[in-house]
């Protein structure tokens, strides 16, 4: 999951420059593009963060608040359709702030979490992050001045557990957790969107399956969506918004109370206790259903016998073991930062 993105509710706070293009176009979730010969007031019109040249010996700099706080694994710092004026190297640093503190000023302790690494042109530039500590800000120091198209930093949300004490969580949300670790299909559109936190812009804004032809009764489609934490469900919401000729006929939802053993991932656990049996579903439609399933770990939404689902949502109260999960991995999250 990308952490950064806008969709999640990243924002671009600071920039050093961005006299060719706007800062705020880094976090934008769609792919960038680039059309040749097109000249506003600024220049050529570049779908990306662009500065001006000669940014001296101290190179310029952005800072980017995560949409959600956490772990991180992957930045890319991906200069598409910037070959001539790309900047030649950067760093990566990263902060844990408070929303309202400026992240400029001095007191600011950022932490190297990418050594100075080398930027290749029109390209991904995919930089490891071997850090276990949780950030809530990233600090991208170009050696350089030039251009970056998007810059995404993808990683694992850690949620504060204070925050689920005594209340009714999303638990499959990716701000809360939340992950798609599998789908069967994903010919049309990826499954990452049925866990985003906001509401479908479109069809293409969901997970949507090639057309089956071994239709029988069994036949489907599915996914594994796993929580933080062991939760007890108490409600499931599947929307087919935009989904009007192709949605998904009818679902049903398997649970487990299991999770990977570190060696297999999660084909091999068992979903073996219904959630939700199988349910005809409305097109385009926000459809509500009470469950009650207690300890489950993670669900396998099927999709029978295939089509278009734009979210899924479950919601429910963490269990005494899923806070201790929570704590235990909130303070060896604070534990990296001393």
């Amino acid at each position: 999951m990308d952490l950064a993105s806008r969709t999640l509710g990243g924002s671009v706070v600071a920039a050093s420059d961005e006299s060719f293009g706007v800062k705020e176009r880094l976090v934008d979730p769609a792919e960038p593009a680039f059309v040749p010969g097109t000249y506003d007031l600024r220049g050529e019109v570049v779908d990306g963060w662009e500065t001006r040249r000669h940014a001296g010996p101290g190179g310029d700099w952005v800072i980017v608040r995560l949409g959600a706080a956490g772990r991180l694994c992957t930045v890319d710092v991906d200069t598409r359709f910037f070959s001539g004026n790309h900047p030649t190297g950067c760093c990566v640093e990263a902060a844990v702030l408070d929303p309202l503190a400026d992240p400029t000023g001095p007191q600011v302790r950022w932490r190297t979490v990418v050594e100075p690494a080398a930027l290749r042109a029109d390209s991904h530039n995919l930089l490891c992050v071997d850090d276990p500590h949780r950030y809530t800000h990233l600090r991208l120091r170009l050696r350089s001045d030039g251009g970056v198209a998007r810059l995404r930093a993808y990683g694992e949300v850690i949620p504060d557990p204070q925050l689920w004490a005594d209340v009714t969580v999303e638990v499959s949300g990716v701000e809360q957790g939340g992950r798609v670790e599998w789908c069967s299909d994903s010919f049309y559109s990826d499954a990452a969107p049925l866990i985003a936190p906001d509401r479908p812009r479109n069809m293409g804004d969901g997970w949507e399956t090639r057309r089956r032809r071994d239709i029988g009764p069994e036949t489907h489609d599915a996914v594994m969506i796993s929580f933080a934490a062991e939760t007890d469900l108490q409600r499931l919401e599947i929307d087919t918004s935009y989904f009007v000729f192709n949605a998904t006929s009818e679902v049903s939802v398997l649970g487990t109370r299991d999770r990977p053993d570190g060696a297999h991932g999660w084909g091999l656990v068992p979903f073996d206790f219904t959630v939700l049996p199988r349910t005809r579903l409305a097109a385009d439609s926000r459809q509500v259903f009470t469950v009650d399933a207690a300890g489950v770990t993670a669900l396998r939404v099927q999709a029978f016998p295939d089509g278009g689902i734009a979210r899924v949502r479950a919601f429910g109260r963490p269990t005494p073991t899923g806070i201790r999960q929570l704590q235990e991995r909130w303070a060896a999250s604070q534990r990296a930062a001393a």
